[in-house]
């Protein structure tokens, strides 16, 4: 009996903001059973403008609250403060034994001190903790009056609807039916998850005994449905246009050398994979010499990795691809042993396993567009840098002397090299140029992904696929069979998994390919008719 009044008187403090640190809410801490000190707890939460308040919530969370003498104290150092004024305790009480808390109370804790700044006069604190504790709420009732205060005061435009929501979720557990429905009906206008499952176990009559309330929450859940399916349908057409954006810096440079040469590289991938280890060459470089400008590494890195992999490229032509051209097979079984070749010297010289290449700062975190769909950085800027890389080519084929003698090559080697354009040389600049796309296509991919000798295998026929979709030598088809191909691969994994998607694929460009050879966009000109 004892303990029921102890926990009812507690439950009144919740409600009384000036008895914050009444001796019954001390009483509760300092006693050793559970249900009186979290409704202690609720009540300091309650509380949240009182100073004394804030200053015990405080020194509960860090494990400074202990009981001495009969009384509570702060242990601060070697000194005990009371409580109620935080002055210092003189003479102090002997042998202070803290308090503990276990899992379920520290968290109930911490929920109050992070609610506790929803008072504050900062709008950035304001804000941040309303998203916190959205994100992080836990049960929350306890937190229902402080939270009307706090709404109560509001008046920014941003962190009020946070607020209604707050005090939404922790009124489903109020025993006014009135403020539950008001609560349901405040949450309809949610895109989360988390509250979703909050809704749910309102719809069996066993927990929710009003029907009003029931049929309400159905009507709830359906909203917060669609919203769900929009964001996640947002979000894969994002994921596969990010996804795009890699397969176009891959098979730009293929659209180029394959259009020009009509050479099969098997070797494309491995291109790749040598611009990735630029960039992580790049790091480790900016780490060592220029610790503090190593968030700048990535820009180094681009031009780096795209001479780099044209080097690698020109290197290959000259080599073994020039002696090797009008036999296909023959250059497509060289082309594969020099990817062999490039794999083992990335074992030899960085290891076989994967090495670790970071985000820099300024590409860390994203775009919250809904509570489930966040678009990072390093995505947002590798569709950006694609953009940028694309926009670059373009200005090379159509504006520039070296652009037009690629596209005569293209359309009609024999009557270009009659007129006087240099084939061979132009050859070995449209493989320097296109492997160096490759390398730019593994600065980004080394963002997303892991960096090992092997990484570029899994793109060279998927590069493929995106330059035989497109046209042979036609940048738009590449834009569109990139992208498309993104979007619908990973549209695919969602409903049959990885591996069948990419049968499915494979599948549609081959019916695809049957049906028109020349691709999205046939090229033109007189050698081709």
């Amino acid at each position: 009996m004892k303990r029921l009044l102890l926990l009812i008187s507690l439950l009144l403090c919740v409600g009384r903001a000036s008895a914050a640190l009444d001796p019954v809410v001390m009483q509760g801490l300092a006693s050793d059973d559970f249900d009186g000190k979290q409704a202690a707890v609720a009540a300091l939460a309650a509380a949240g403008d009182d100073a004394d308040a804030q200053r015990l919530l405080k020194a509960l969370s860090e494990d400074a609250v202990a009981v001495a003498g009969g009384r509570l104290v702060i242990v601060a150092g070697e000194q005990l403060l009371d409580p109620a004024s935080g002055a210092p305790i003189k003479p102090a009480p002997a042998s202070p034994e803290s308090i503990s808390l276990n899992n379920s109370l520290r968290q109930q804790v911490d929920g109050a001190l992070a609610a506790v700044r929803l008072l504050s006069t900062d709008r950035g604190e304001r804000l941040t903790a309303a998203r916190a504790l959205l994100a992080d709420m836990g049960e929350g009732a306890a937190l229902l009056p402080l939270f009307d205060k706090a709404l109560a005061r509001e008046q920014d435009g941003e962190i009020k609807p946070f607020l209604v929501q707050l005090a939404a979720q922790a009124a489903l557990g109020s025993p006014d039916v009135a403020r539950r429905l008001q609560a349901v009906r405040d949450l309809a206008g949610s895109g989360s998850p988390a509250v979703k499952a909050l809704l749910l176990p309102l719809l069996d009559p066993a927990n929710e005994p009003e029907e009003k309330l029931r049929l309400e929450a159905g009507t709830a859940i359906k909203a917060i449905d669609a919203r769900l399916a929009w964001s996640d349908t947002a979000g894969q057409i994002f994921t596969g246009i990010s996804l795009g954006s890699i397969l176009l810096l891959a098979a730009l440079g293929l659209a180029i050398t394959y259009g020009v040469m009509g050479v099969i590289n098997m070797a494309h991938g491995e291109l790749l994979m040598v611009g990735a280890y630029s960039a992580y060459t790049m790091q480790a470089l900016f780490r060592a010499k220029f610790p503090e400008f190593v968030d700048y590494y990535l820009l180094a890195a681009v031009p780096v990795a795209f001479f780099v992999a044209a080097a690698v490229g020109m290197l290959m032509e000259r080599t073994v691809i020039r002696h090797l051209y009008g036999r296909p097979l023959e250059t497509l079984l060289a082309t594969w042993g020099l990817s062999l070749v490039l794999i083992q010297a990335a074992r030899l010289l960085f290891g076989a396993q994967n090495v670790e290449v970071a985000n820099p700062v300024w590409m860390s975190g994203g775009v919250q567009l809904a509570e489930n769909l966040s678009l990072p950085w390093n995505r947002l800027i590798i569709v950006a840098f694609s953009g940028f890389v694309l926009l670059l080519v373009w200005l090379m084929m159509n504006k520039t002397r070296l652009g037009m003698f690629v596209r005569a090559v293209t359309q009609n080697r024999p009557m270009a090299g009659c007129v006087g354009v240099p084939t061979a040389r132009i050859d070995t600049l449209a493989f320097g140029i296109g492997s160096g796309i490759a390398g730019l296509g593994g600065v980004a991919l080394s963002q997303i992904a892991n960096v090992g000798p092997d990484m570029g295998q899994g793109y060279i026929v998927d590069s493929f696929m995106v330059v035989v979709l497109g046209g042979v030598g036609q940048l738009a088809g590449a834009v569109w069979a990139a992208l498309g191909l993104g979007v619908v691969t990973k549209f695919l994994e969602g409903w049959a998994g990885a591996v069948i998607a990419k049968i499915l694929v494979l599948v549609f460009i081959i019916i695809f390919i049957q049906k028109r050879p020349q691709g999205l966009f046939a090229l033109k000109g007189r050698f081709v008719d």
